[in-house]
């Protein structure tokens, strides 16, 4: 690992070289050379030595954006990184197979159908300032793997970062296949009049309707990584101190400025008093001198950001009940639990994306739920602290992009597992093998052998009364439903039930069967044990 720390100034991308960067990653797709499996490891590779070796650049440049806590940055964004790097190096090989274990009719057997996996082709991935290298370099590691050359428009929000993320790439990839594109709207403005074959962008819903009006001229795909008011939902049955413990850590790490954190929580009217008091508890646990002296906490990215969190704190008619404390000149916002009475309270209707968030109380499980689905009905993050009926209803009831049971969206915190939103919280997934399918085209190719003509007789004119009733009778099947929509129960699901034993499938009857007769040999071989016994004796 280099020891090398220094952060380059700030330096945006000169706008005629935007065209040319463009045309040369899709010259890179065209040249085929990014389909090679070998080639896309090789990438990979190199972009996991360059993270490695400029992870002293990483932590100064992070910790000048956001006042990122060194520990907080290796843990949510460099190994992060690297975890779903290597398990990319480890599975790329069986991705990239053709499937071929499909669903179709017998008499298609001879065509030998299968699906095969196809990069996309040149992509343009923009991303945020809140996770300013992971948000950038994950997506950048799902196209690699995919076989797509990629631009790379950072945040100029964290500059620092993506002056790191831009030497890495120069450094370490391939030149012509990757860039670094960097500077503010008239940047992202050329890429987005650039022709793409997919356009991922992580952000506000805001900018995400511009970016999808946009593709759309083109009939360009688009993965958007949203947010959302994510609600959590704490009740009586839940351990409250342990509750608090980890809702607080989900609204300090980062300071807040996490896309899948709480927005608001409700509590179980009977529970809401003891929950305040153990979250002050948790609160002078993680910060023992105050959060704004902790070298751990993280401050607002920027003074546009922290005007607008303190803009909700300053005019909601809620009360207060832990922290509160902000100081524009350093950019901080304390961790702030405000107790709010209704949900049409700025505190409810506005996304905080920061260390804020309301708590509201309702009766059950059940009101909850009606709160969740007026509140925001698909929001990216849900978090349930409840028994276990109660976290199911919760699941059952109130959609979601992910969602977490006992903790504080510990579903986003798994590098390999697929992560995206639903409904006004994006579209797609990504992350482990999610990111490969993301970029990759899923291609059917059959092969029709000549001998076969035959067979297909059929479609061809004069059409012939014979031949479709020959082709319906090979390739169709009996319902097994009646006109309501009910099973039929008919002989052939008697004797499945007796000689499949009643297994749902094939693999289950075997495995019974199995079972059976190894009961059976036992008790055979016992008994013949003691028949021979009986006779020695």
């Amino acid at each position: 690992m280099a020891t090398d720390s220094k952060v380059p100034p700030f330096e945006a991308t000169s706008l005629d070289d935007i065209p040319r960067y463009s045309e040369n990653v899709r010259a890179a797709f065209t040249s085929q050379k990014t389909k090679d499996i070998e080639w896309r490891l090789v990438q990979l590779r190199k972009l996991y030595w360059g993270i490695t070796d400029c992870t002293p650049k990483f932590l100064a440049a992070l910790k000048q954006d956001l006042n990122k806590a060194s520990a907080e940055a290796i843990l949510t964004e460099i190994s992060f990184c690297l975890s779903d790097l290597s398990l990319a190096l480890q599975k790329l090989k069986t991705w990239v197979k053709d499937d071929t274990d499909l669903d179709y009719p017998l008499t298609f057997m001879p065509m030998k159908p299968r699906i095969r996996k196809e990069p996309l082709g040149a992509v343009l991935i923009i991303g945020p300032y809140n996770f300013p290298m992971m948000l950038n370099l994950a997506p950048l590691a799902g196209a690699i793997s995919a076989g797509c050359p990629a631009i790379i428009k950072p945040s100029e929000s964290a500059p620092a970062t993506a002056m790191v993320m831009k030497e890495v790439v120069e450094k370490y990839l391939d030149p012509g296949s990757f860039y670094v594109v960097n500077g503010a709207v008239p940047e992202t403005t050329a890429l987005l009049n650039e022709k793409w074959a997919k356009i991922f962008y992580t952000g506000n819903p805001t900018v995400a309707r511009i970016i999808a009006k946009k593709a759309a001229e083109t009939l360009t795909p688009v993965t958007l990584e949203l947010g959302g008011r994510n609600p959590a939902f704490v009740s009586k049955a839940s351990d409250l101190a342990l509750t608090a413990r980890r809702l607080l850590w989900g609204k300090v790490n980062n300071a807040g400025q996490v896309c899948i954190s709480h927005n608001y929580v409700c509590a179980e009217r009977d529970v809401v008093d003891d929950f305040i008091k153990h979250l002050n508890a948790a609160y002078n646990e993680f910060f023992p001198n105050g959060a704004k002296a902790s070298p751990d906490y993280a401050r607002i990215v920027n003074e546009r950001q922290f005007d607008r969190i303190k803009k909700m704190l300053d005019s909601t008619n809620g009360k207060i009940v832990m922290g509160g404390e902000t100081d524009k000149s350093e950019l901080f916002i304390a961790p702030t639990a405000v107790l709010v009475d209704s949900i049409d309270d700025p505190m409810m209707i506005d996304e905080s994306f920061g260390p804020i968030w309301s708590i509201y109380a309702v009766n059950d499980v059940k009101e909850a739920i009606e709160v969740m689905n007026r509140v925001d009905p698909t929001p990216l993050s849900l978090m349930t602290f409840g028994s276990k009926s109660e976290n199911e209803q919760v699941l059952n009831h109130v959609t979601s992009g992910g969602a977490s049971i006992n903790d504080s969206y510990m579903h986003g915190s798994i590098s390999t597992l697929p992560f995206g939103g639903v409904g006004e919280s994006g579209t797609g997934a990504y992350h482990g093998r999610a990111s490969f399918d993301c970029f990759t085209h899923r291609r059917t190719v059959v092969v029709t052998p000549g001998w076969t003509e035959k067979l297909l007789r059929v479609r061809y004119l004069p059409y012939h009364s014979g031949e479709l009733k020959r082709f319906l009778w090979m390739n169709s099947s009996k319902p097994d439903f009646d006109r309501d929509g009910k099973p039929i129960r008919g002989l052939s699901y008697w004797l499945w039930m007796v000689f499949g034993l009643g297994g749902p499938s094939a693999k289950g009857a075997l495995i019974r069967w199995l079972t059976v007769l190894a009961a059976a040999y036992a008790y055979y071989t016992q008994s013949y044990r003691q028949i021979i016994t009986g006779l020695l004796s």
